[in-house]
């Protein structure tokens, strides 16, 4: 204990020592920067708080005039007078500076925010109060004249009490005089001062990111991003999204792209999402996305706008995603409707869990509701059967009405909405800008995508239809007791034909009640008000239980079935905190479920992170916040609390709603979150604000009640829903209604059970919040009412929430992680190898300033973006270990590719060799035989040109040899002229001997070039064989064609030989006829003809004497002329024989020659082609035989023209 009192006493003496020095400072120099607060000391993993344990002489007084002696700068803030909006009192330059001692908000009471902290801690926390004015004195004093000097805008509240800039002109005592923007000068006190943030800070995304955090400069900031329609912004972990109240284009599958590729950063409910699914499949544990705020914030729209984002990034094959978006579309339709503050209020709560696969794929949902709306609905008078003005019941009833095709109203009696008493009694019966039967047809899409059959459809429907008509079945009173009977009129007889029951039987049940008195039963008329409870009763009963048939519906239709991974997202909408003019037991149950989910707020952004600080023993100052707790205990403790006491009088028969607040103010009057108002009245201090509740209908409504006569009667319908209805009803209560008999759990019991199993699931995942905020209460776009806004910043806590975050420590490893993750790092593999040693090591190494980390006992903390650091420096040495890594793996595989590939190599070349040896072998065997055969005419044609170029060679050489012995010859004789006198027997051996000399040398040269020639022969050869294979090819062709052609000739020869033939034919007829009329003159003429070959030959010797006829012609010319015709016609018929066999022994030579090389007489080769020879030899046959056709015709026609003389002349004759 000493130890305790003297650590503290040494920390204000650090504090008083260093606010000292810089007094001195100060006053030596001017003053051109802005005062620092002390700094805090350097220490980590220091011992528990010495505030765990406190003298036993401990007391609030010694403490406070101990703290006030030493110059404390911790503050405290007094309970504020109710209805006075709560202000932030601080003025700290160095906002940011972390322990730097905030303003402790508190709220009506003074017990710690922690569920479960110690005595001795709340009394530390009483012993923090100590007042803030003349803690702040000194330091405000400085910072006022600094933002004098220095000109800095500040913000000041007004007369109007509104928030605006101005300049600090002076100060006196606690006032100073600000000159506003508007160049007025007003005078305001010095505590209503906010220092405010350079313009470059206008509109900044996150609130972490303001140099001075106060409420105008979060309202401001907020402002000027709402004017440019950017209506998201961060608060630390916490997104702040402003309803528009208007389409703004930051939606859409663009924009779902770009932060799948993280391509923009900006705040965003996509963003959210985004982040809650990356959690999800990096650390396997479910998320949820918690959406509050008051109603009309836009908590309905964010959530779709979440939903739409995780079903792009979780969109399968199974096409799973579109239907749990179909599902916002029919609970809208049967959970929203119109109130005087949102025109698509939720009017139930919510949770949407979706499921994941492991590759982070859609693969099921399943719906839970928390239902204060449904539950009270299903058995009060409220919105199905009851509405204010302005507002309108659910919005299923409209879009029916509006938009059911003719065949189905006339099927259910169905009428226009303005004709039902449920919905038309609040003179509101449509909505601006929007179309209900717009809004029907997509509810049939949606109940056709979500597999919901037409049958059921058909019978929700019906049901619809049968509420709407019980709401107009009117009651007439009989007697003096006000005892009623119902009229029968269309109203009854639809609602029963509907219902699938007796119209009799409905108005009995509608009118009297049945109840057990001992043994007998006993039906007892009711009055006007009981029946129309009555009415409403079923009315309320049918629409809540359709309401919980079709979630079921829906969860059997999105059932995820064996594919369940445990990986899941749960998306909360719940219904936001109400206040009216007139709040009954559906408002309190809102109230309630919100006062819970702001403690669960509390509880993570808050409480959790400080006791975990704490309790690792860092350095923390804490940030105090308002701590709804007591309101809890004041609703759901036990056993006074407000439920358990109305769960008490609901079992009392005569209890009434004027006894049941009285009892409230009797045992609840000393909880300050409670106040008695006069009558049936009470306030409670919700979180979000006061709100006064009226105790009428209280008891009934919680009460739950249900005749069985009731219950009997939905069972003998014939509408199948009906009947299972009252099944499940029958399961909750068997017994018939007795005179003190009431239900076993009211509704009350029920919801707050339901809401512990809410936030149960919700404890078991990482929480994502979204708090929507409502700029206006017109629902106007680009209204912002700063109070309305600042007065829901404050039920959020943003302010708190910032401030934790900005000197928090969001990130926060385990040494054995961090040592694990990091401690390769290291460049000193010295240190103990201990996971904190590490750390610690790793932290020193890089240098990272004391202030951005903690190291407590079990973690190390460390601050926003420090973590990037390390991360970055650890990309950098695995990116060059990989680099390394790649080369020398790629190296070893290079390496052992190469060796593989040179085996493969090696291994290829022996079996290609070994198969080429194979297939030599079988077309050496194929060639020989077939050489064999073939061969021996090709090797005699070889050897004959091998033999042709040899004797040509041998013969070249001869001639060769013999002209040079010739020229020795002329050479010996010139000498031996020239030399005559030159002694033969000394110069004829030299010559001799120079002449066989020479020859010898010329002989050596011509076997040399006979042997080279010899060689080019060779290859010459070589190179003939090879044509003459081609030729050989080619002559099989070649004999083709030459066969043709030889047909073409002999059918051309034909053509002639039998124009010939006929040629002759006709000319020998003529002959014929010429001899026989010779012989008849033979007696006349003296000349006679012995045949036709007489005439044809012509022979001479013959006398052909000159005789004169009568046309100018003598026989002997005739003759002549004859003999000449007909000599012409056998000239043409031997030269046709010569010219035919001459053709036909050209061809026949032509097929006969191999076209291989002959020689010439010149001593040259000559390459004979076939085909060559061939075509010449066609060209003279076309030529000749044109030549020939010209004479044949002209031989024709002289022979005509004989013809025609020779019958003219005989003709005469005769």
């Amino acid at each position: 204990m000493m130890l305790s009192a003297s650590l503290a006493k040494s920390s204000l003496e650090e504090m008083l020592e260093s606010l000292r020095q810089k007094d001195e400072c100060q006053q030596q120099q001017p003053r051109d920067i802005p005062p620092a607060l002390p700094s805090r000391p350097n220490s980590r993993a220091r011992l528990p708080s010495s505030r765990r344990s406190l003298p036993a002489n401990f007391s609030v007084s010694s403490v406070t005039e101990d703290q006030n002696q030493n110059g404390s700068v911790a503050s405290s803030r007094q309970p504020e007078p109710e209805g006075k909006p709560r202000k932030e009192k601080d003025l700290r330059v160095k906002r940011k500076s972390f322990g730097s001692k905030k303003m402790r908000r508190t709220g009506p009471s003074s017990e710690s925010p922690y569920a479960a902290e110690k005595e001795e801690d709340v009394k530390v926390a009483a012993a923090a109060k100590v007042s803030p004015v003349e803690e702040q004195k000194p330091e405000w004093n400085d910072n006022v004249d600094y933002f004098i000097k220095k000109k800095l805008r500040v913000w000041c509240r007004v007369a109007n009490g509104q928030w605006q800039l101005g300049k600090i002109q002076s100060t006196a005592a606690d006032t100073s005089l600000v000159m506003l923007s508007t160049a007025n000068v007003v005078e305001v006190s010095t505590e209503d001062l906010f220092p405010a943030n350079p313009d470059i800070l206008e509109g900044v995304e996150n609130l972490i990111q303001l140099s001075y955090l106060n409420e105008p400069s979060v309202l401001f900031n907020l402002r000027v991003r709402y004017s440019q329609d950017v209506i998201y912004s961060k608060a630390g972990p916490v997104l702040i999204a402003v309803n528009p109240f208007k389409n703004v284009d930051i939606y859409g599958d663009d924009f779902i792209s770009a932060y799948q590729k993280k391509a923009v950063d900006a705040p965003h409910v996509y963003a959210v999402a985004g982040a809650a699914y990356d959690e999800m499949m990096s650390e396997e544990k479910n998320q949820s996305i918690i959406i509050s705020g008051e109603s009309g914030a836009g908590k309905t729209e964010t959530a779709k706008f979440a939903m739409q984002y995780l079903a792009a990034l979780g969109g399968g094959s199974c096409g799973v995603e579109y239907e749990i978006l179909k599902t916002t579309c029919i609970l809208e339709a049967f959970g929203n409707a119109k109130t005087s503050r949102n025109a698509n209020s939720s009017r139930f709560g919510k949770l949407i869990e979706i499921h994941f696969s492991a590759m982070g794929k859609i693969c099921g949902a399943k719906l839970e509701t928390c239902d204060s709306a449904r539950e009270v609905v299903s058995f009060d008078q409220s919105r199905v059967v009851q509405l204010c003005n302005g507002e309108r019941s659910y919005h299923i009833f409209y879009e029916f009405c509006a938009g059911a095709s003719p065949v189905l109203k006339e099927r259910l009696k169905l009428k226009t909405a303005s004709e039902y008493t449920y919905l038309n009694q609040s003179d509101c019966l449509t909505i601006d800008r929007v179309d209900d039967a717009q809004k029907f047809r997509k509810l049939l899409e949606a109940f056709d995508i979500v597999q919901i059959p037409k049958e059921h459809q058909e019978r929700v429907f019906a049901l619809l239809a049968a509420v709407l008509w019980l709401g107009n079945v009117s009651f007439r009173v009989t007697d003096n007791e006000n005892h009623v009977e119902v009229v029968a009129d269309e109203a009854v007889t639809n609602a029963a034909m509907l219902m699938g029951c007796n119209s009799e039987e409905l108005m009995v049940v509608l009118s009297t009640r049945k109840l057990q008195a001992g043994t007998d039963r006993i039906s007892k008329k009711l009055t006007l008000r009981q029946a129309t409870n009555m009415r409403d009763g079923i009315a309320k009963f049918i629409y809540a239980s359709l309401f919980d048939w079709l979630v079921e519906q829906i969860n059997i239709a999105l059932e995820v079935g064996k594919s369940l991974t445990g990986r899941s997202i749960s998306i909360l909408d719940i219904y936001g905190f109400e206040s009216f003019k007139n709040n009954s037991f559906e408002q309190f149950c809102i109230n309630y479920a919100n006062e819970r989910l702001q403690q669960h707020f509390n509880r993570h952004l808050f409480k959790l992170e400080q006791e975990e600080y704490e309790e690792d023993g860092i350095d923390w100052t804490k940030v105090e916040f308002v701590d709804n707790q007591e309101c809890l205990d004041l609703i759901e403790k036990k056993p006074i609390g407000l439920l358990t006491l109305l769960d008490e009088e609901s079992n009392f028969p005569k209890a009434t709603d004027l006894t049941f607040a009285n009892k409230l103010k009797q045992h609840l009057k000393t909880n300050s979150c409670f106040k008695g108002e006069r009558g049936r009245a009470f306030r409670v201090n919700h979180y979000a604000g006061e709100v006064l509740y009226d105790t009428n209908g209280f008891l009934e409504k919680n009460r739950d009640p249900l005749p069985a006569d009731l219950i009997n009667l939905l069972s003998s319908c014939d509408c199948q829903l009906l009947k299972l209805f009252s099944t499940k009803m029958r399961g909750k209560s068997q017994k018939p209604l007795m005179l003190s008999d009431s239900t076993n759990q009211t509704v009350g019991t029920k919801f707050k059970g339901q809401l512990f199993k809410l936030m149960n699931k919700l404890e078991n995942t990482s929480p994502h919040f979204i708090r929507c905020i409502k700029p206006n209460s017109k629902q106007l776009p680009r209204v912002y009412e700063e109070d309305l806004v600042l007065q829901q910043l404050r039920c959020c806590g943003v302010l708190e929430v910032v401030r934790i975050s900005r000197s928090g420590y969001p990130t926060r490893l385990t040494h054995q992680e961090f040592a694990g993750r990091y401690g390769f790092l290291l460049s000193d593999k010295k240190v103990s190898q201990d996971p904190l040693s590490v750390s610690i090591a790793v932290l020193k190494q890089y240098e990272l300033h004391p202030e951005m980390y903690q190291v407590g006992y079990t973690k190390l903390y460390l601050r926003t973006g420090q973590i990037g650091v390390f991360e970055d420096r650890r990309k950098k040495v695995l990116y060059g270990i990989v680099g390394l890594q790649k080369h020398l793996r790629g190296h070893l595989s290079r390496e052992y590719f190469q060796n593989m590939r040179n085996g493969a190599l090696v291994l290829q070349s022996y079996v290609r060799g070994q198969n080429a040896r194979r297939r030599f072998d079988v077309e050496a065997k194929i060639h020989a035989e077939s050489v064999s055969e073939a061969g021996a005419g090709e090797l005699t044609a070889v050897i004959n040109l091998q033999s042709a170029v040899r004797g040509w060679l041998a013969r070249k050489r001869f001639n060769i040899m013999q002209r040079q012995k010739e020229l020795v010859d002329v050479t010996t004789k010139s000498k031996r002229k020239a030399g005559r006198r030159i002694s033969e027997d000394k110069d004829l051996p030299v010559e001799r001997f120079q002449v066989q000399q020479s020859a010898m040398s010329d002989l050596q040269k011509r076997v040399l070039k006979s042997e080279e020639a010899l060689v080019q022969k060779e290859e010459e050869n070589t190179a003939l064989r090879d044509q003459l294979r081609q030729f050989e090819e080619r002559w099989s062709e070649y004999e083709i064609k030459m066969k043709s052609m030889e047909d073409t000739w002999q059918k051309q020869m034909s053509s002639l030989q039998m124009s010939l033939a006929a040629a002759r034919k006709s000319l020998a007829t003529e002959n014929n006829t010429g001899q026989a009329g010779g012989r008849q003159d033979a007696s006349m003429s003296p000349f006679g003809y012995d045949s036709e070959d007489t005439m044809s030959t012509g022979t001479p010797g013959v006398r052909t004497p000159t005789t004169k006829f009568s046309n100018g012609n003598t026989p002997e010319l005739r003759i002549r002329e004859l003999n000449g015709s007909l000599n012409a016609v056998n000239h043409l018929a031997r030269e046709f024989d010569q010219r035919r066999l001459n053709f036909d022994e050209d061809a026949r030579a032509i097929m006969e020659v191999k076209g291989g090389p002959q020689a010439t007489p010149n001593g040259q080769q000559q390459q004979q082609h076939p085909e060559d020879e061939f075509k010449r030899l066609k060209l003279r046959f076309e030529t000749w035989k044109k030549d020939y056709k010209a004479r044949l015709r002209e031989t024709k026609a002289r022979l005509h023209s004989d013809k025609g003389r020779h019958r003219k002349w005989w003709g005469k004759r005769g």
